[in-house]
Parts: structure tokens; sequence; C-alpha cells
């Protein structure tokens, strides 16, 4: 029995968070902005939102891959972002997708870019809808009678397992959990687990540059792509498989974080690694973050690459149950298929005490490390719950080089603390943890929490994230390092990349897509 994505919310329809989980969230909020009870809307179902009436009617030879049903419309109209979620409360779906395609084949991929050429039609890939930058939002470009969102869901398989060289020919809308149950009888995996791993897809992981869960070594998903196979309106490409080459630039680099700007991504062919056989892993506790912070640098510059070595500021301790909120805590994991472990987390471990910490002993399945692994799963789930209810809690994240890390922590922490007391008139709070890292520096990711009003929730959450991503951008660091750029990162993008460079990919575009189809607005164009 196939289980329906949710349209408004996260995950599939009937999950979502347990009363207590709920409860203890709310008890935190109740905590922080000082409050007894909150203002709380009820969420549209589906009879009650109004959709616009497709401007267009699929042609006879693709009605078979088409929808204009309401549910699909609506699931394909946002994705998962703060106003996302907004705009689905108050039952704002005017820019729904005219219609939904769910292509079989790359042929018919080829056929449904045809069509939305001859009329034009904007086209929008959609992967899981995962995005949480406005990367999957149906607008129109310039031009455009309509748009479309164009589902690779029914691309769904691993075509072809190379044993010997270890990698695998998959295709651009397969899930994660059905990618790795197919990689399983192989006794391989591709190791990559962004949060969103249920509910994303292959093709989305490589159009954005997805971050998977390990926090060093092959961290990003361009770690992992072998070759690519894309069909843009100019025609389908296919990049050569393997290992290395030094003939110019890497052609695959153009297609990975283009964010379904130039194409669609049909199949990969993906690196894949033994499955882990050990694991061996502890939480650590620090007096002071920036204390985990020097721990941290410490571990990579020597060498040591864990699994897993993110740390979390007290606030965010407390936050996730992980603890109550007086330390902070480093998160510490090996993993690996052919050797023992113990040696390198005894390593690491003494390297940690150098800086003053202290390592947990919990039983297997218990501890900090544990209920910050159920909190960090269950997280996504909490935003339906509290939108509703006006609160405004959002996430960024950056990459930054260890010596700026202090500096740009201050600066942003400073002005998001201010423009969420400016925006909405009473304090907040500001979290940090970091979750990848490597010998140069790390990716600090931050989150915020403030009370908004309903009828002013997107003006007072834009407010706090101009204010938090200008503070990034003049602080050296960059305006993503995972979550991708999409419409919500697009001005700070611009300041970002060279502007040679905007000039150059802006070219490619045009040159791969010259009637602008492909995701207007999204990293070039107006």
């Amino acid at each position: 029995m196939t289980r329906l994505r949710k349209f408004y919310g996260w995950g599939f329809e009937g999950e979502g968070m347990t009363a207590a989980e709920e409860e203890a969230w709310l008890g935190n909020f109740r905590r922080l902005f000082a409050v007894d009870r909150f203002e709380e809307r009820r969420v549209p179902s589906l009879p009650d939102i109004s959709l616009p009436v497709p401007r267009v009617t699929p042609p006879a030879l693709l009605e078979a891959i088409c929808s204009v049903g309401p549910y699909e419309r609506a699931l394909h109209s946002f994705g998962k972002s703060y106003p996302d979620t907004v705009h689905g409360l108050q039952g704002n779906y005017a820019a729904a997708p005219d219609v939904v395609t769910y292509p079989r084949t790359g042929s018919e991929v080829a056929e449904v870019i045809d069509w939305a050429g001859s009329l034009p039609l904007s086209v929008i890939p959609f992967g899981g809808g995962s995005s949480v930058v406005g990367g999957v939002d149906p607008a129109p470009g310039r031009g455009a009678k309509g748009s479309i969102s164009l589902d690779l869901s029914r691309m769904n398989r691993v075509l072809e397992v190379d044993q010997t060289s270890r990698a695998a020919r998959i295709e651009g809308g397969i899930f994660g959990p059905a990618l790795e149950a197919d990689l399983r009888p192989h006794g391989l995996t591709l190791r990559h687990f962004p949060q969103s791993f249920e509910h994303s897809t292959l093709g989305g992981w490589i159009a954005t540059r997805s971050g998977g869960h390990y926090a060093t070594s092959r961290t990003h998903i361009d770690d992992f792509v072998e070759s690519l196979r894309v069909v843009t309106p100019r025609g389908a490409l296919e990049t050569r498989r393997l290992p290395a080459s030094g003939a110019g630039p890497n052609p695959a680099s153009l297609f990975i974080g283009s964010e379904g700007t130039l194409g669609v991504i049909t199949e990969a062919w993906m690196r894949l690694t033994p499955r882990p056989r050990r694991r061996s892993s502890a939480a650590v506790w620090f007096a002071d973050f920036f204390q985990a912070a020097a721990a941290l640098r410490t571990l990579l510059q020597a060498g040591l690459q864990p699994a897993n070595c993110r740390i979390l500021d007290p606030e965010e301790v407390r936050n996730t149950a992980s603890g109550d909120g007086s330390s902070a805590l480093m998160v510490l994991g090996f993993e690996g298929w052919d050797r023992p472990l113990d040696d390198l987390l005894s390593r690491a471990l003494a390297l940690a005490a150098d800086h003053g910490g202290r390592a947990e002993h919990a039983e297997p399945g218990q501890g900090a490390a544990e209920k910050w692994r159920t909190a960090f799963i269950r997280m996504p789930y909490a935003r339906e719950r509290m939108v509703p209810r006006a609160i405004i809690s959002d996430t960024f994240e950056t990459a930054i080089t260890w010596e700026r890390f202090g500096s740009l922590h201050a600066a942003v922490t400073r002005a998001t603390l201010g423009a969420i007391r400016e925006a909405t008139g009473r304090p907040g709070q500001i979290t940090c943890r970091i979750t990848h890292v490597y010998p140069d520096g790390p990716a600090p990711y931050f989150s915020f929490h403030a009370l908004g009003r309903h009828g002013a929730l997107i003006e007072q959450w834009q407010a706090i994230k101009n204010a938090a991503s200008d503070a990034l951008i003049a602080a050296g660091g960059t305006i993503t390092h995972h979550h991708a750029v999409g419409r919500d990162h697009r001005p700070w993008y611009d300041k970002e990349r060279p502007d040679l460079f905007g000039a150059a990919f802006a070219a490619a575009k045009s040159a791969l897509d010259p009637g602008l189809l492909f995701n207007p607005g999204v990293l070039t164009g107006p």
C-alpha cells in the first residue's frame, strides 16, 4: 500500500510529533517567551483549499503521466521552508503548478520538456519536495503561460551494480530508503544520509549539493558522483564514467549544485562503499562551546576523521533534551568494515580530554548521544505544529575558516537576537551546533526561535533572516553549506559568488536552456 506524502507538513500522512514531543517543545517555548498559551490557527484540509484553474491542458501523448488533481497540485506547490509552511497554513496555493508530470523514462522527460518549450511553460524539477530554501516553488518565469512540476519519483530503480569498481547506475527519482534497500543485498551503501533522507531523492541530492549526516571525509554528494546523465532543453548529455580526469573542467560539476536550472538529472553512476560492520561512539561534555570547538579542530588537524563529530552549545543541548543545558556536548563516533575502532576512539577521547572534555559512560542506546540522535531525526516534524501557534523557528548554516569562527559566531548571534527583538517586540533565542568539520574550518548550524504574530509571520521571519544572512556574508562565511540557494538565499548568493562567474553560469544556462524554462529565479536570471 502506497503511503501518501503530506501536502502540509513533514513526512507521510498519519505521521507527526507525539503528544509528549509536542508538549516538550511547547514547554521550551513557554519558558523562553514567558507565556502561558499560544494563539493557534487551524491548518486547512485539502477540501478547504482553493486552487487556481489550470491554465493549460496536457497533450494526449502525455496524459498518462500527467495529473491536474488537487492533491498532486497541492503537494507540489511548496517545499518545506518556513515561508512555505506559513503559506500552507494560510491556504495560499495561488502559485500551484498547472500540471504535475511523472515521467517514467528519459525519453518521457524529453517529451515533457518539448511540450513545455512549445507554449512556453516553466519547468520545476521536483525530487522529494524537501527544499527548505524555496527551491521547488512553481513560480512561472517571464513570458511563461504557466508552470509544470516535473516529478521523477517513477524513475526509482538501481539499474546496474558494478561490484568490481564499487559503483552503481541509479535513476534520479529514487528515494533514500529504497536506494539503500536495493544496495543492501550487494553488501554496499552510498553512505549519504541527509536529515531529509527518507523524503528526498538522489537527483535532488545531486542538484542541491546535499550534505550528509557524516561529519568528516565524504560529506557532500559531490564526493560520490562518478558520472551523470542529464536531459536539457537542448538535448541529453552523459558525462564519461571515470575515477578521475585531468581533461579540463569536470563536466559533471556544472550540474552538481545547479538546483534544477539547467535540466533534469535522470541517472547517475555513484561511488559506493562496503556497509560498515563496526561502530564505536561516545559523548563528551565540555564546560564551554568554544572549548569543544578547539577540541574539534585538534581532532581533524591530527588526521582523525570520525564518522560523527559534532558539537552542540548548551542551549541546543537543552532544547534537544540531550542534557540540562549547563554544558556543551560533543557527539563522537567512528565506523568501518575492516578493522577495530577502539584505538581511534581512545585517541580522539584523549585529545578531547586535553581540552577539558569529559567522556560520558552510558549503556548502549542510552545517554546524551542517543537522545540527540532521536531529537535530530524527529526535529522536522515540529514546524507543522509550531507555525499554527505563531512560533517562528528556523535554521541556517554556513562554513568558515577556524580563525574567523569566533568573530562570525558573535556577529551572527548579535544580529539575529537584535532582529528578533526588533521584529517581534520580545526576546528570542539563537543556538548553534557544528554539523560538519574540516581541517581548515567548521560548518556552524544556527537555529533561531521567536514568537511572532499571525498575519505578519513571513514579514517577521524575513526581517530576522535578512539580518542573519547579512551578518554571515559580512563575516566571510558562505550563505549555505548544504541547504542550497533556492530563492530564499538568492540575494546573498549574488553577493558571495564572483560577478564573472555569475556571467559564465548565465551563459551556460543560455546554452542549455535558451528558453529559460527551468526553475526561474534560482541561481541566475531575474
